[in-house]
């Protein structure tokens, strides 16, 4: 079997799942450190020709995260491409068990168990917060509407201003989230890095947590530990 992952996440997850299955990534595919396969682009823009070089078994996808067209390209050059959908956590874990199987692994991995078992055990918050959540600036950008981001950190006992706004990816005007007066801002390094120099002097006397974008936005290996690492950056925030 040989994959082409266009999902950062879901490269991680073939990668500790079925070592020596991929043959190419993106440039964004970044864990597990150190991972040595042919770099097909970036997950907007990959190149198709390239990806057809390496004559894959399979290529999988997010809808979310790439763009048809060039999924499209693929399937008309007889590649197989299984597309995913992830909007909440039990999506996750459903989705990724339908990857893994399409990659050929032939048991269940212990990682994808304990991340279940880790999610699926959270006790209820005892007190919730409100929080905008920005992804990008100029123009500011917040989750919206049926995020899977949004549903972690509802579990994680925060509600984020927009999860009813009609777009799932906002375009949002900085007074109006500052007018929000939200308990917190949550802000990932991506999609856009943001720092602690870069972000929270936007907003002025509210609290802000800086926390790991893959930990929030990654559906793999990394949700194993996400409740604990994000919930240790939104307690810092707020001491």
């Amino acid at each position: 079997m040989r994959v082409v992952s266009l999902v950062p996440s879901l490269t991680e997850a073939v990668a500790r799942s079925a070592p020596g299955t991929l043959a190419g990534a993106t440039d964004w595919c970044t864990h597990p450190p150190g991972l040595d396969v042919v770099r097909v682009g970036g997950t907007k823009n990959p190149k198709t020709d390239r990806i057809l070089s390496l004559a894959p078994d399979l290529v999988i996808a997010n809808e979310e995260e790439n763009r048809a067209p060039d999924l499209a390209a693929l399937r008309a050059a007889g590649v197989e491409v299984l597309v995913t959908e992830i909007r909440d956590v039990p999506q996750a874990f459903r989705e990724l068990a339908r990857v893994l199987d399409a990659c050929g692994v032939p048991a269940r991995p212990r990682w994808l168990d304990e991340a279940e078992e880790t999610w699926s055990s959270l006790p209820e918050p005892r007190t919730r917060l409100t929080a905008v959540v920005p992804i990008w600036r100029r123009p500011w950008m917040v989750l919206g509407r049926d995020t899977f981001a949004g549903d972690v950190l509802a579990r994680l006992g925060v509600d984020h201003a927009y999860a009813t706004h009609p777009d799932r990816y906002p375009c949002v005007p900085l007074e109006e989230l500052r007018a929000c007066a939200p308990d917190v801002v949550v802000l990932p390094d991506e999609p856009y890095r943001f720092t602690a120099d870069d972000g929270p002097e936007a907003f002025p006397g509210l609290p802000c947590a800086l926390v790991s974008g893959r930990h929030l936005t990654w559906y793999g290996p990394s949700l194993t530990e996400a409740p604990r690492v994000l919930g240790r950056a939104l307690r810092a925030a707020r001491p």
